[in-house]
């Protein structure tokens, strides 16, 4: 996931931010994989088509990386032109198409054959299958490989967290398939698995169709709308690393920026001096955290604004300093 230092300093300063983008964003979706893991992660309800998702991962570094891995494994599609939208979250669906071509492929270390497949389908009566499939109207999207296939015995146990037949280290890292399980689950979907030792195995996925319509891509923002005029801010964090990457974009989009590194120096600074904002974390350690820096500040500064920045789920604190005066609460996906 990381670059090398030399490959990063060589690149203009556009690929390097690009860089940096891409690692946190990959960085983020790992800790949304653990999150849906543990069952905790924050569903985004977006209107979605399923095949966007699919033609996106296909067309992702991280596919193509894997054909040079397997080079004898063919795809073949079949896609459904007029495919119904579904409500999900696109992290979490290209995630799950992820795993699951990774899956066929790596079945088939001497090459085969990979068939995924999307369709409408309407159940006037529930199926029974792995998952007992209620009637309705869903998106369906089997995937099937021509490998190995799976003993029984491991096919009632495939979607347990760590449990997997591959080297750890070398690949995977056992959290793939279940991933898989609590993705569809929270989409309020099913999965149906075939596999026969010797034959191959095929994944169905049910997810149930929405009759909203997408949105289309939204227009890019201008680097303008978001160029200061010399305004300042006060960075509260107590990571050294977040703290310089947060005003170094600050500083480029024209802010006059100061960082400090716990709660106690942010109130004894400001005490001293005036900022515009601040941008507040919420957990440091050791020291108060950001609830309990900003009631401090407000005693002395009622009328100071603040937004709260952190790497953790909103929790009840985070509301709590909403309701004392903090503005906006910002997912920080670097951490």
């Amino acid at each position: 996931m990381l670059v090398s230092i030399n490959t990063f300093f060589k690149a203009k300063a556009p690929d390097r931010f690009l860089t940096i983008q891409k690692s946190g964003q990959k960085a983020a979706d790992i800790v949304q994989d653990l999150l849906t893991m543990a069952r905790e992660g924050v569903a985004v309800a977006e209107i979605v088509n399923l095949n966007d998702i699919i033609f996106e991962y296909l067309n992702s570094p991280e596919y193509h990386k894997l054909k040079k891995f397997y080079p004898a494994v063919r795809l073949e599609k079949d896609f459904e032109t007029e495919l119904s939208n579904l409500c999900g979250s696109p992290v979490h669906l290209s995630k799950t198409i992820m795993n699951l071509v990774s899956n066929a492929a790596e079945a088939m270390p001497d090459g085969g054959t990979i068939c995924m497949s999307t369709t409408n389908r309407r159940l006037d009566k529930p199926v029974s299958g792995y998952s007992h499939v209620e009637k309705g109207e869903y998106v369906v999207f089997p995937i099937s490989d021509t490998g190995e296939g799976i003993l029984p015995e491991d096919k009632e146990r495939i979607f347990e967290p760590f449990y997997t037949k591959k080297k750890m280290g070398r690949s995977g890292t056992g959290l793939g398939m279940t991933v898989v399980w609590g993705t569809v689950t929270d989409h309020k979907g099913y999965i149906d698995v075939w596999s026969q030792k010797g034959k191959g195995t095929v994944f169905t996925l049910y997810f149930p169709v929405t009759r909203e319509k997408t949105t289309g891509l939204r227009p890019l923002t201008s680097i303008e709308t978001y160029m200061g005029k010399g305004e300042t801010v006060l960075v509260v964090d107590d990571v050294q690393e977040q703290r310089e990457i947060v005003s170094g974009m600050l500083e480029k989009l024209n802010y006059t920026v100061t960082s400090v590194s716990s709660g106690e120096k942010a109130v004894e600074y400001l005490k001293e001096s005036s900022v515009d904002l601040l941008i507040l974390d919420m957990i440091m350690d050791p020291g108060i955290d950001g609830l309990e820096t900003y009631r401090k500040i407000l005693e002395f500064n009622p009328g100071q604004k603040a937004i709260v920045a952190s790497g953790f789920s909103e929790t009840d604190r985070v509301k709590e300093v909403q309701e004392i005066g903090a503005g906006r609460y910002i997912k920080n996906r670097i951490h």
